[in-house]
């Protein structure tokens, strides 16, 4: 049985998050309400494709900021972000390599583009999600996990490729350590074909297109538009006549109550005042 599309979001207006990152949000997020609709999506920033001219003397980027109760997932598809937390984590996220940074607990981190990329310029295309943690992770332990190209197992048959960036697709299987059960597949098309993707059933679905246009389930979806899917169902089917990729998010929803503000994603009120209390107190300052 087929997950019937409950809603198509296309491209909202676009908007500078810090200095030069240019997204469009697709799930509340920045002090809009969060619901259990999306759960455990907290928010989808999307940054479509856009050049960023070079900049000699100055690194684009979204300076130290704290986060507790939650987990950020980062995909690149082109352009390079750098990134460095409290936690004593760093690295480079270069094209085709995903982020996942668990907040738990709390942490401060930063997001610039590289020197090399900010020096020469070019196309900035990434995608990022914030997840929620069950009220017994949240206060877990910071942790990063760099989710190379040659790490991301990838699956090729006929005219597409799945690169499974956690979950299980057929007998693939990827390892990342997550709290909760997941799929999230990034979907190539090389040319014209059609896929069947079984999803678990009652999962929180989303389909993001992030290049070209698709056929899913019988209906269209262009660049930038996002599908929202049916609980009930277990399977997706998508076709393409051309070159496309897709983003797949299908995660175990979180039946928990949710009190946020903006850096922090708790249960209670009670418990974003103490978040706010550590964060003056520098409990999430001190880098290792």
């Amino acid at each position: 049985m087929q997950k019937n599309i409950i809603k198509i979001e296309h491209p909202r207006q676009y908007h500078m998050v810090w200095d030069w990152f240019r997204v469009a949000n697709y799930i509340p997020g920045y002090g809009r309400e969060m619901t259990s609709d999306t759960s455990p999506f907290l928010m989808l920033d999307y940054n479509a494709r856009w050049e960023i001219l070079p900049q000699w003397a100055h690194r684009p980027g979204v300076g130290f900021h704290p986060h507790r109760g939650f987990e950020t997932v980062t995909i690149v598809y082109s352009g390079e972000i750098e990134h460095q937390d409290t936690a004593g984590h760093g690295g480079v996220i270069w094209a085709d390599e995903v982020q996942w940074m668990t907040a738990g607990s709390g942490l401060l981190h930063n997001e610039f583009m590289t020197a090399d990329f900010s020096r020469v310029g070019g196309v900035q295309h990434a995608i990022q999600l914030w997840v929620n943690l069950r009220s017994s992770d949240k206060m877990t332990s910071p942790r990063y996990q760099a989710l190379t190209r040659s790490s991301i197992p990838e699956v090729l048959f006929g005219g597409w490729r799945v690169r499974v960036i956690a979950g299980r697709f057929w007998d693939i299987q990827w390892v990342a350590n997550t709290f909760s059960p997941v799929e999230l597949y990034d979907v190539r098309f090389d040319y014209a074909w059609q896929l069947d993707i079984e999803i678990p059933e009652n999962y929180t679905t989303m389909l993001l297109v992030t290049e070209w246009e698709i056929i899913v389930n019988g209906k269209k979806l262009e660049n930038g538009d996002m599908a929202n899917f049916a609980r009930s169902g277990s399977s997706i089917s998508i076709s393409s006549n051309a070159i496309a990729k897709v983003l797949i998010m299908a995660w175990e929803p979180i039946d928990e109550p949710i009190s946020h503000y903006w850096p922090f994603v708790m249960n209670t009120e009670v418990e974003i005042r103490q978040a706010f209390a550590d964060l003056n107190a520098g409990k999430m300052w001190t880098i290792v």
